[in-house]
């Protein structure tokens, strides 16, 4: 089974996108948002499209 980025389901301010990417590459998902913060004039557009392609994370 391959791993795939995916929207958080649990771990979501706005959309999981930060939270998603935080369970990726196994780091705090504050780590990821404070990533996105500080590179706001590029991530802005990064993290409207993948809150536009990202599917939701199936809790089973």
């Amino acid at each position: 089974m391959s791993k795939r980025l995916k929207k958080s389901s649990t771990d979501k301010a706005l959309y999981g996108v930060c939270g998603g990417i935080a369970e990726f590459f196994g780091i705090s998902s504050f780590v990821a948002r404070l990533i996105f913060f500080f590179t706001a004039s590029v991530s802005f557009w990064v993290y409207v499209f993948l809150v536009w392609t990202l599917k939701e994370k199936q809790l089973i």
